[in-house]
């Protein structure tokens, strides 16, 4: 009981925040996932010195995009397709899925390149290395989870819920750039 009290505070203030200011709210949520999931990932690589630079990348993309971007999505999908419409949730998750989802995936691997400090030409390297098999992993593991997020969440937490789930999938894709950047280094 004594743990709750504090908890519900918290939530009663974030979702505060939600409703007066979501997108900033959703912008420093986002950063805060991308930076823990980058140092998370660096950390289960066993990484001896943690690499700032790509932490500071995480949590900028995070704060500038990652929040943002998700937020005037949801709300697009949300006028473009109502709710009453027949087979609304599937018509949402083909449009987040087909079109949205590849579009997002090529951006943040380049702008994370940029971020990191890589010149234009091996940020693009990279996104073609990476692109497809980043892209048909989050096709393969994340189409049930948006799915869910699309149906059963309500929409103002989407992007929090998605976000979440970023938290892995920062991971996921951490470690994919840096076995590329391994590999890279060794030619």
């Amino acid at each position: 009981m004594v743990l709750s009290k504090p908890l519900i505070s918290a939530l009663s203030f974030y979702f505060g925040q939600l409703y007066e200011h979501p997108i900033r709210t959703k912008a420093i949520s986002c950063c805060v996932i991308a930076t823990a999931g980058n140092y998370a990932s660096q950390r289960i690589v066993g990484s001896k010195i943690l690499n700032y630079q790509s932490l500071l990348a995480y949590g900028v993309f995070g704060l500038l995009f990652g929040g943002t971007l998700p937020h005037y999505f949801y709300s697009f999908l949300e006028s473009a397709v109502p709710e009453e419409a027949s087979f609304a949730i599937a018509k949402k998750l083909i449009l987040e899925r087909l079109i949205y989802s590849p579009l997002y995936q090529a951006f943040t691997l380049y702008i994370i390149a940029r971020l990191e400090g890589k010149d234009h030409e091996t940020a693009v390297e990279q996104l073609k290395s990476l692109y497809w098999s980043v892209l048909t992993s989050s096709w393969k593991y994340l189409t049930v989870i948006q799915l869910l997020n699309l149906s059963v969440v309500p929409p103002m937490l989407r992007v929090l819920i998605i976000n979440l789930v970023g938290f892995f999938w920062t991971i996921y894709i951490a470690n994919k750039r840096r076995t590329y950047q391994e590999k890279s280094k060794k030619k």
